[in-house]
This record gives C-alpha cells, structure tokens and sequence, in this order.
C-alpha cells in the first residue's frame, strides 16, 4: 500500500487499545473503506429537540438532539442504563403506557411535534412500528397475528387482506418457512421465526418507521443474521433505528450511529466514521472495550 494510499486509510486501533471486543470489530471494519456511501443526513424523518425525560423526579435523558435518516438505519448505541431503549419509547409515546413518566422537548415527524396533546396515538403508532427485545407473537395463528392490526386499521375484502398478510410475510423473511402451516399457533414457531413474525405484523400496516428494540438479544446467532439481513433489505422503504448491545451489530449494519453515556448523546454520525475515528474520547473508550 502506498504512502499516499495510507494517509486516507481511517486509523486503526492498535491490540492493546481494543481488547477481545475491539479486535472483533477491528476484523471486520474493512469492508467501511470499501463503501460509497452520502457523507450526509440528507433529510431527517424524525428528530429529537432538547428532549428531556422523566420517571417520576429522576431525570433518565439530558437535552438530547438526534436527527434520524430517512431510508436509512441508525443504531443507538451505549452502555446498560444509558437512556438508549427510554429514547426509542419517546417515539411512538409507548411510555404512556406506563404511569408517572412524562418528556419534554419535541420529537419531530416531518416537522410536526409528535409530543403534542392533540396527536392520534392510534395513528402514530401504525406509522412507527415498534420490535421488542423478546419475540411477542399473539396467541393466535400465524395468519391472524399479521392480520391482526389489518383488520384493526382497515377495511378490505378478504382476498386483499389474504395478498397483504402474504405480502407482508414475504418481506419478512418467513413465508416459504410457514406457507404450510399459516393456521398454526404463533407461538409454536421458533425463537428466530418469531421475531419475524412480529416485524411481518407490524410492516403489514406501512409504517414510515420501524423502531426495534434490541431486537437479536433473545435469539440465536443464526436467527439473529437473518433479522439483520432483512433490516438490511428493508431500509429502503422504512427508516430504521435499532437499539443495540453489539457494537458488532450496529458496525454491521447501521449506516449512522448515536453513542448515549448517561441519558446524554455523546456522539453521532456515519457509523464508519464513528468506529473508525470517533470523535470523542468516551466513544472511543466504549468502542474499544474500556467501559461497558
């Protein structure tokens, strides 16, 4: 390699910078130099003000600002406790699911504030879509859980509502795996089949934004792959932010990166730049395994 060639190469961390964890993501950080990705957020679909949140008088989150790429996925990243899976919450309000909790500051959905009282959860809601950490199938058949929120949101002849439940079972990944067997429990499916069936239902319903919430950390590694491949495919046609433990995972497959220490965003932008050449020390002592 050649002088020249050498000094636009990103640095590399050294053995003893990264640790077990570091030198994993050191193996596979290559293929960012291979990319021709924007350099920029060229429009943002979903953004956080001053964001501030609450569980009772214990604040959780500190003035965060995040701009979300349409089209795209952006991982949260940080360590237990951080504020990461609060933040995502605020998004489609589930946190008022739950009492004494309450945000302050806005969350914009194409510039309007999603956090004012006149929004329709419903409808929000069916706009962000939302993955939980553990698979959560409805004790229904497998046909019925992605026809579920169909029936809820919409009305439509039984063969539309039978393309739509195909339709979405496909882009999920799943359908060659349960055409057979679309009357069976839900729950009978395994682990991985699972958590696909859950996003399967919730992309039934065209949602802008797709919110998963550590979504692999309760399958396994093979099951894991292929929910990563199908964000992977899907990006295009929904925005995407993950929350994640796996700094593997979010250099995988995210195009941006959020880094949260203590309910506060300590850094954000293009995940090869931030894996590569963070910007601030935290980042770098988190990506390279010295807290966390």
């Amino acid at each position: 390699m050649t002088a020249a060639l050498d000094e636009k190469m990103p640095r590399r961390f050294t053995d003893e910078e990264t640790g077990e964890e570091g030198a994993k993501i050191e193996a596979f950080l290559h293929h960012f130099q291979e990319e021709d990705e924007e350099d920029t957020v060229s429009s943002a679909k979903i953004s956080a003000r001053n964001l501030n949140f609450y569980y009772g008088d214990q604040q959780a989150l500190f003035d965060n600002n995040l701009d979300i790429a349409e089209g795209r996925i952006t991982a949260i990243i940080g360590p237990s406790g951080c504020g990461k899976s609060t933040h995502l919450r605020i998004y489609n309000r589930i946190f008022q699911l739950y009492g004494n909790q309450r945000a302050e500051g806005e969350v914009l959905l194409d510039g309007k504030n999603l956090l004012d009282s006149g929004t329709n959860l419903i409808e929000l809601r069916r706009r962000i879509g939302m993955i939980f950490q553990k698979p959560t199938p409805f004790p229904l058949s497998v046909f019925e859980n992605v026809a579920y929120g169909l029936r809820l949101h919409f009305k439509m002849p039984k063969s539309e509502l039978n393309g739509r439940v195909e339709s979405a079972l496909k882009k999920a990944a799943l359908f060659d795996e349960v055409k057979d067997k679309l009357d069976k429990p839900g729950v009978a499916l395994s682990g991985g089949q699972q958590q696909r069936l859950c996003i399967a239902r919730t992309i039934a319903l065209e949602p802008e934004i797709l919110l998963m919430d550590e979504p692999t950390s309760a399958i396994d590694p093979v099951a894991t792959r292929k929910v990563e491949e199908l964000a992977e495919e899907l990006k295009g046609n929904f925005t995407i932010v993950i929350v994640t433990h796996s700094m593997q995972q979010a250099a995988r497959i995210s195009d941006f990166t959020a880094f949260f220490y203590k309910g506060k965003i300590i850094e954000y932008g293009l995940t090869k730049e931030m894996f590569t050449n963070p910007k601030q020390k935290q980042t770098e002592d988190y990506i390279t395994g010295r807290f966390g």
